[in-house]
């Protein structure tokens, strides 16, 4: 699984530009997501250096930005709570993570996030959005940028009373020349670059504009692993939490990619990938990190189109950590937050924003559910009531369409479903034999309604069940077969089994639902078994 993908040179310009804004985004992020998780600066810094650098190499998203994000940070800070009185514990966990998610990358369980219902990406997608722009309103002001939605919307009177208006400007600016721009000259000139560049000669003209500041220089602590066996199942148990949520949000962010890009990701390479990171940003002291979905829209918008600009993205930051901070010390918040803005407007979801009185009603209310909680709670917890919500709609819907295709069959005359001589020999039966006719995958949202059925049906002497177009069962559907058998049996009916298939017949048999049969009353088609029924009830019909 592990394999280094092929650069290739084809996007060089774009990759350099992309890799080059997505630095600048990630510095302060990485910067403050260090100072919360409370190892400092540094350890965000190597972080987002380490997972950035080899979930680019060895990942299977070509344009994501990885490094330290707030889900993870909020968990990495919990750990190194914990471990508080050890570091190399907590580092340890974090090594312990990657080494989680290599491993799921190895067993392929990527793939199950592909199986998003797309109400559920859109409403991500356009609260990741919405959440950019509400972030960015304090910085745009000239403010100290705000840790939450809701901060950021209880600080904003006050921010707009005491506004910068400098600061304003050089924000407004870098918004409307990322906006504005003609597409052809920022192919070859990325606004978000030029934004940059003339908003840190405005601060260094302009006073009283706040800027990044100085980062710190410092090489990485190693730290070699340490597992305390006394504490080892609560090591065990905080690693694989990082490891899922860091799994969930990478993939999260690389079906945004796929949206932006046209292009399809592995799942199961890009969990490796990650993990590779993760694994090594424990042995120097970073921060875990996952797929950054703010970065990697920066990445993209400024022509981010291969692993290139991710690994890129790590070096300007290795650089800017060994001795080139004070290049950067210049930029504006303001001039971030004005592209960032751009950013989040791109990355809302128009389309489906557009239409949304003429989609179904239930993909309206789920987009819009997880829209709210993306935006107020967290990324993570929408996604989860999205998937819920989502299947819960998806089993009933397939319910009802299980249930239209359960008929119980009885009476003097036959089904249109049955051919002229499956016709002959039930109309021999004398309405002693019922047919529960039973199509397409049986699963358990149709148990309830095929027990319905059976008990509608009036006492007859023999009760066929006609398998014949079910190409599967669950579990579920298997026991409310094996309970109708033993209702018929107990109240002496003969049961016969018609047209199964191998799969559902070695699933059935598996778990006993025919232990009350004989072999006899298994029959490979419908006709036989009706022909079987009629001379059970002593009528035999004329052979065809």
């Amino acid at each position: 699984m592990l394999r280094l993908n092929q650069l290739s040179l084809t996007e060089l310009r774009g990759d350099l530009y992309g890799g080059l804004t997505a630095a600048v985004i990630a510095l302060p992020l990485a910067l403050a997501f260090g100072v919360a998780s409370g190892m400092g600066p540094v350890a965000g810094l190597y972080g987002a250096i380490c997972v950035g650098f080899f979930a680019a190499l060895f990942g299977g998203t070509n344009a994501q930005i990885s490094g330290p994000t707030g889900p993870m940070t909020v968990v990495s800070a919990s750990v190194f709570t914990q471990f508080a009185a050890d570091p190399a514990i907590a580092f340890t966990v974090v090594m312990l993570a990657g080494g989680f998610q290599i491993l799921f990358g190895c067993l392929k369980l990527g793939r199950y996030i592909n199986l998003m219902p797309y109400p559920v990406i859109s409403g991500f997608m356009t609260g990741v959005g919405c959440i950019l722009i509400i972030l960015q309103l304090e910085p745009l002001t000239g403010h100290i940028a705000a840790p939450t939605v809701v901060n950021a919307i209880t600080a904003l009177p006050s921010d707009l009373i005491s506004i910068n208006w400098p600061a304003f400007g050089i924000g407004l600016f870098a918004f409307l020349l990322c906006l504005l721009m003609p597409k052809p000259v920022a192919k070859k000139l990325p606004p978000a670059l030029l934004a940059l560049v003339l908003g840190s000669v405005a601060a260094l003209l302009i006073d009283g504009i706040p800027t990044l500041g100085e980062v710190p220089v410092a090489m990485p602590d190693l730290q070699l692993p340490r597992i305390d066996f006394a504490q080892l199942n609560i090591m065990l148990l905080s690693a694989l939490v990082l490891a899922a949520l860091g799994s969930i949000d990478s993939l999260l962010t690389s079906l945004v990619a796929d949206n932006l890009t046209r292009t399809f990701h592995d799942s199961d390479k890009e969990l490796v990938g990650q993990g590779v990171g993760n694994l090594l940003a424990g042995f120097v002291g970073g921060l875990p990190g996952a797929g950054a979905t703010i970065r990697t829209l920066g990445n993209i918008n400024a022509g981010g189109r291969t692993p290139l600009s991710g690994i890129f993205h790590a070096v300007v930051l290795l650089v800017i950590v060994l001795g080139l901070g004070r290049v950067v010390a210049f930029v504006p918040h303001a001039a971030l937050a004005g592209i960032l803005l751009k950013v989040g407007t791109d990355v809302i979801d128009w389309r489906f924003i557009k239409r949304i009185n003429r989609a179904p009603r239930v993909d309206a209310v789920l987009m819009v559910i997880v829209l709210l909680v993306t935006i107020f709670v967290d990324v993570i917890t929408a996604v989860a009531v999205g998937v819920v919500f989502a299947s819960l709609i998806f089993v009933k819907e397939m319910a009802e369409f299980q249930a239209q295709s359960i008929r119980a069959i009885v009476g003097e005359e036959g089904d249109e479903s049955f051919s002229k001589s499956e016709n002959e020999a039930y109309l021999k039966c004398n309405r002693c034999v019922a047919v529960l006719h039973l199509s397409g995958p049986m699963s358990f949202g149709a148990a309830n309604e095929m027990m319905r059925r059976i008990a509608l049906i009036n006492p007859v002497k023999v009760l066929v069940i006609d398998l014949t177009h079910v190409p599967g069962v669950d579990g579920s559907a298997a026991r409310t077969l094996e309970e109708i058998i033993q209702r018929a049996l107990q109240a002496d009916q003969q049961v016969f089994v018609a047209g199964i298939q191998f799969g559902v017949a070695r699933l059935l048999s598996r778990m006993g639902v025919f232990d009350e049969l004989r072999v006899t009353t298994r029959f490979a088609t419908r006709l036989e078994a009706l022909k079987a029924a009629a001379k059970a009830i002593g009528n035999t019909p004329s052979s065809k």
